[in-house]
C-alpha cells in the first residue's frame, strides 16, 4: 500500500453560518483560544505524518495563504523587543519549502469538486480530507488514528462518532457490516435519513483517507443535495469497488463553523490549555455566578 502523504483542505466556502464574523475574515481564520482554526487542523495534520497540505481556495481567501507566510514587519518588531519566545512560536508554524499548495475553486460547485481541484497535485496516490471547520480535539490526532486504520485495512477510511440521541437524521450516517469495535466494514452511507431508519448511530465527522480513483468518479459525478456535487455521491460508487472502514474515533470535535460550536470550541480549548486553563476557569465561573 502507498502511504498517506497529502491531504486536501477544502476553504473555499462562504461561512455563511458564522456570519457576519465571516464577512472579510475567511471562516477558517477565525480565533480558537490563541490561534485560528486552521492552525489546529495542520498541527493535527502534521501530528499524522502529513507531508503535503493542499488548500482548495476562493475569492476572498488569500488571507488563508498570507497567513502561512512571513510577516516581515511583526518578525522584526518581535525581534527588536526580545520577545524571542513568541517569535519562535510563529516561525514554527510556517511551511517547509514545497509542504503546501494553493489551487482554486472558480465556483461554489460543493465539497466533491473542490476535492476534485486537487486531483493534478494529489496524483495516483491515496490521500486525506480533512474538512477545516472540524477541530478533533484528541490526545492522538484524529488523522493519526485513521491513518493508524489504513495501514491496518488499506482502502478507504471514514473517521465517524457517534451522534446526539435522536438527531440521526441531521447527518450523514454510515451503514456497517456488523460493529465490533471502533473499526468496521462499511457497506453504505445515508444523508439524513428520516428518523427511525438510520442504519447507525455514526456519523461522518470530517476526516476521510480516499483512493485516488475517487477522482475519476468525481470527473463525471452529477450534481446531488443542494445542486452540488457531493462527495459522498462518488464514495457510493467507489464502495462497490472497493473497502470502506468506518472509523470510531477517540476524541471530541468542535464544528467551528456553527457559532455555538465555535464558543464550546474556545471554552473546551481555552480549559485545556496548560498555561491558559486556570485563568480561563476562573473567568467563566465569574461570568456564571
Amino acid at each position: 500500500m502507498k502511504p498517506v502523504r497529502k491531504a486536501v483542505l477544502p476553504v473555499a466556502g462562504f461561512g455563511t453560518r458564522v456570519l457576519p464574523g465571516t464577512k472579510t475574515t475567511p471562516k477558517e481564520l477565525l480565533n480558537v483560544v490563541d490561534r485560528p482554526i486552521l492552525s489546529y487542523i495542520i498541527a493535527e495534520g502534521r501530528a499524522a505524518g502529513i507531508e503535503h497540505f493542499v488548500f482548495v481556495t476562493g475569492r476572498n481567501k488569500g488571507a488563508i495563504e498570507d497567513y502561512f507566510d512571513h510577516q516581515v514587519e511583526l518578525e522584526a518588531a518581535l525581534a527588536a523587543k526580545g520577545k524571542t519566545a513568541l517569535l519562535d512560536e510563529l516561525l514554527a508554524e510556517l511551511p517547509k519549502p514545497g509542504e503546501m499548495s494553493f489551487v482554486r475553486q472558480m465556483a461554489p460547485l460543493g465539497l466533491g469538486h473542490a476535492v476534485w481541484c486537487a486531483r493534478d497535485i494529489i496524483g495516483d496516490e491515496p490521500f486525506a480530507v480533512m474538512l477545516p471547520d472540524m477541530v478533533m480535539h484528541a490526545q492522538k490526532s484524529a488523522l493519526a488514528q485513521a491513518i493508524e486504520a489504513y495501514d491496518q485495512v488499506g482502502g478507504n477510511i471514514v473517521v465517524v462518532e457517534p451522534c446526539p440521541e435522536g438527531q440521526a437524521h441531521q447527518y450523514g450516517i454510515v451503514a456497517l457490516d456488523g460493529q465490533d469495535g471502533r473499526l468496521n466494514r462499511m457497506t453504505g452511507m445515508v444523508e439524513k435519513p428520516p428518523k427511525g431508519t438510520e442504519p447507525s448511530n455514526l456519523f461522518i465527522s470530517g476526516r476521510y483517507i480516499l483512493q485516488p480513483e475517487i477522482f475519476d468518479l468525481l470527473a463525471s459525478q452529477e450534481k446531488g443535495a443542494g445542486n452540488e456535487i457531493q462527495l459522498t455521491d462518488s464514495m457510493l460508487k467507489l464502495l462497490t469497488t472497493q473497502d470502506f472502514h468506518a472509523l470510531e474515533y477517540q476524541g471530541v470535535t468542535y464544528d467551528c463553523g456553527d457559532k455555538i460550536g465555535l464558543l464550546r470550541a474556545n471554552v473546551a480549548l481555552a480549559l485545556a490549555n496548560p498555561e491558559l486553563g486556570a485563568a480561563a476557569r476562573a473567568a467563566i465561573e465569574d461570568l456564571l455566578k
